[in-house]
């Protein structure tokens, strides 16, 4: 079933991405068409960041920025970013510029890294600052960001690249307006959904008019379909704890989906995708994070098992037609998948074979499309790792990866 179903979607998406590949619009290395950014004064207000103090430690200055961005409907929107600067002196061209693109933490604005703390990535960070580099982290558009009026649009590429380009041109303008000198040089790194933010940015990078170096990938979502469906298979004959593990996991990041799509379809409603009364679970994505929500959701489950039996069989999920809905459509195979172009500057993904949260196969077939083997990356695989490890069993190696594509000096 599983093998079945990837080939199916391969040959599909293969014809999808084929036809994306002959506009370059955004493309890394393409400004004759490209949506430069020429926001005037994009930074709103900046205050100290003291939240986590390890970093803040290390950093010669730590500030939340409130800065302007397109947003993902075409308006001026206000996003935030945590901006750290390094202790090193700044080489003769300027400190060079790192983003940060997290993964997931939820769709509201309480689950921002800028405000619930960053929860141990700060540690990739200090090595990245001790090595020289100023860190740009942004929350993403809609997430914490001062006036509580936009939503997440969870996982859409295109707003979440926007969140990164448009936070480094806003940090530099706030770093040379404080006399630091700050190079055009900058790259993005990123994990899960952080991962699909980072191929997103290589995508629309030169929105930021500045000198973009490459990007680091680690277990990036794509491929959502597939995502949905081969992790739901791969538990139909796992032990009741396992299962429910996986599908409450699964059914988190719908929910996150779905709160994400309302704002430009506001007739979406939660139990047009979810059974009742699985639905009005799902529906406090609006207002808890990743980590409870997939709690509430696990906990039903796991009520409704042992009243069965021990059993999920009937359980109310999802409705079986979600996915041909066409704002759901339209979201799963256009807007939430990173390389639909050629990328210019050098990519390095690093993919797990026991991540069950982002899985192999889906990267693989990521990497099967032509804009992807028309542009120029490293895969860095190992059966061994799962979701965390392929981030924290590589740190040091993204840092060296960093170095490599964008030395310091």
């Amino acid at each position: 079933m599983k093998k079945s179903l990837i080939a199916i979607v391969l040959a599909s998406s293969g014809l999808m991405l084929s036809a994306c590949n002959d506009s370059n619009d955004g493309g890394s290395g393409s400004t004759s068409s490209a949506d430069i950014n020429n926001i005037q004064n994009p930074v709103v207000t900046t205050t100290a960041y003291s939240k986590d103090a390890d970093i803040a430690a290390l950093a010669a200055d730590s500030q939340l920025m409130t800065y302007k961005m397109k947003g993902v409907n075409g308006d001026e929107v206000q996003a935030t970013a945590l901006v750290f600067t390094p202790r090193t002196a700044a080489p003769a061209g300027g400190w060079p510029v790192v983003v940060w693109a997290h993964g997931t933490t939820g769709v509201a604005d309480q689950c921002a890294p800028s405000q619930q703390g960053l929860q141990g990535t700060q540690y990739l960070l200090m090595k990245l600052l001790a090595a020289g580099y100023v860190v740009v982290a942004p929350d993403y558009e809609g997430l914490g960001e001062p006036g509580g009026k936009e939503a997440h649009p969870f996982l859409n590429v295109k707003s979440e690249a926007y969140s990164i380009t448009d936070a480094v041109v806003a940090a530099r303008d706030y770093l040379t307006k404080q006399g630091k000198l700050v190079s055009k040089q900058w790259m993005t790194v990123g994990h899960s959904q952080g991962g699909q933010a980072a191929l997103g940015a290589a995508q629309y990078a030169a929105r930021a008019n500045l000198d973009y170096k490459g990007t680091v990938a680690v277990a990036p979502a794509s491929n959502l379909t597939i995502i949905l469906n081969v992790g739901e298979s791969q538990v139909a004959n796992a032990d009741l704890n396992t299962k429910i593990t996986t599908l409450a996991a699964l059914d988190t990041f719908t929910s996150l989906i779905t709160a994400g799509l309302q704002t430009s379809n506001p007739s979406l409603k939660f139990s047009d995708i979810f059974k009742s009364p699985t639905d009005k679970i799902a529906e406090t994505a609006n207002t808890v994070c990743y980590t409870q929500l997939g709690q509430s959701l696990g906990g039903a489950m796991g009520v409704y098992a042992s009243q069965n039996a021990g059993s999920l069989d009937g359980y109310p999920r999802t409705q079986s037609n979600f996915m041909a809905l066409p704002a759901v459509s339209k979201f799963l195979v256009t807007d939430s998948q990173p390389l639909q172009v050629k990328l210019n500057q050098p990519v390095i993904i690093y993919q797990g074979g026991a991540d069950t949260t982002v899985p192999k196969s889906a990267t693989d077939l990521l990497l099967s499309g032509v804009p992807a083997k028309e542009s120029q990356i490293s895969y860095r695989t190992n059966d061994a790792w799962d979701h965390t490890t392929a981030y924290v069993l590589n740190l040091d190696n993204i840092v060296a990866d960093v170095q490599s594509l964008m030395p310091t000096k």
